[in-house]
């Protein structure tokens, strides 16, 4: 007699594909709507991004190029250590010194007031509030006139001599003794540059500093600043800070240059492959790593006489001896006072030597020359390599 319900093998036919558990596959290929770009606009606006930048990278780049080429093709084939190359460096000083001690002057506004009178602010924040309230905006720029003008005759003449004082020291020493004796080079090289740079300084400084360490400001601007003191204290009123600025500066460039030719050498020495092997943006950005860390052992080793520089052009009594003026500062201030202002100081001076070493090197790759420093040791002649092997079999 046949049975009144189904068998197993029945329902499972019937409703097998209804369970859960027998669910057939999902198809693997993607649906239309889900390959819609529409629907992924986010993605889309990455890519446009994307592209967009790196089209405007390339045009930039290209441009780069033919204004590089245009420049190079005017001024002709500069030779190394040649009068075009020696003038190429002094203006790439020019444009690395000034415009970077302009930008930052109004943290060097804050610090040479401090170091003046240390209750002056309680703070560099303090010191910029207290600045705009009572002068505006304009007012941290106090003193930015003398300093765009001075840093750039000071960087024309610091970063062109050292270039010719280098070459000059190295010819005398002889090519064995250049290389082996190459940090003593480095510092010769830079503190006779300073030296004549400072000369060019001096009387733009002093507005500078009387500028920002009176209030209201000294003078209304650079030339009417120099009329002052000329008829004030005579030409010579424009020179008295001149030993202490040569104090402060020719250590600090002689720190600056040796200790940036040092490390960016050994970043070159530490990366794989030679220097010549890597793009301009890499050399540019090793020259300012450089010079980023080249400018925090400057502000340590200057500050010093930094901070006395400050306090002689704002504090030195009419016809009063340099030394006597220092002793007397000193003994106000102690020890501990040379070192007002210090981190502030490391700060700037790191950012500006590391902005100017990549705005110098920058423009001596725009104009076709090798950057500064990193250079790979002479590598021995065909001739030489010859001679060594014909000695070699001699001796064998």
């Amino acid at each position: 007699m046949p049975s009144l319900f189904p068998t197993a093998s029945t329902l499972s036919a019937t409703f097998g594909l209804s369970s859960p558990f027998a669910q057939p596959a999902l198809p693997t290929k993607r649906s239309p709507y889900a390959a819609r770009s529409d629907l992924y606009g986010s993605w889309d606006v990455l890519e446009d991004a994307k592209r967009t930048t790196n089209k405007v990278g390339n045009e930039v780049a290209k441009e780069y190029t033919k204004l590089s080429n245009e420049a190079q093709a005017k001024a002709g084939k500069i030779e190394l250590y040649s009068a075009k190359y020696y003038a190429a460096c002094t203006f790439g000083g020019m444009m690395a010194c000034g415009l970077t001690h302009w930008a930052v002057t109004p943290l060097d506004l804050v610090k040479c007031r401090r170091q003046v009178d240390s209750k002056t602010y309680t703070s560099n924040i303090d010191g910029w509030r207290k600045i705009i309230a009572a002068d505006g905006t304009r007012g941290i720029y106090t003193g930015g006139s003398p300093t765009f003008f001075g840093y750039s005759i000071q960087g024309a003449l610091k970063y062109g001599g050292y270039e010719f004082f280098k070459k000059f020291y190295s010819d005398l020493a002889g090519e064995e003794n250049a290389v082996r004796y190459k940090t003593w080079i480095y510092l010769a090289g830079s503190a006779s540059a300073e030296f004549f740079a400072d000369i060019g300084l001096c009387p733009l400084e002093a507005v500078k500093v009387r500028m920002q360490t009176t209030i209201p400001p000294f003078a209304t601007g650079t030339l009417n600043g120099i009329n002052k003191i000329v008829a004030a204290e005579g030409v010579a009123g424009l020179y008295k800070g001149l030993y202490p600025l040569w104090a402060r500066q020719i250590p600090y460039t002689m720190m600056k240059f040796a200790s940036f030719e040092t490390i960016v050498e050994s970043i070159y020495h530490n990366l794989p492959g030679q220097k010549s092997d890597y793009s301009k943006g890499a050399q540019t950005a090793v020259a300012f790593t450089g010079g980023y860390a080249a400018g925090i052992l400057c502000a340590i080793v200057s500050h010093p006489a930094d901070v006395m520089v400050s306090k002689l052009n704002s504090n030195r009594l009419p016809g009063e001896a340099a030394g006597k003026a220092v002793g007397r500062i000193y003994k106000d201030i102690g020890f501990a006072g040379l070192w007002s202002g210090l981190p502030i100081r490391i700060v700037m001076i790191g950012t500006l030597t590391g902005l100017q070493w990549m705005i110098y090197d920058s423009f001596k790759i725009f104009m076709g020359l090798p950057t500064t420093g990193g250079a790979a040791p002479p590598k021995e002649s065909a001739t030489e390599k010859v001679k060594d092997a014909v000695v070699g079999q001699q001796n064998s």
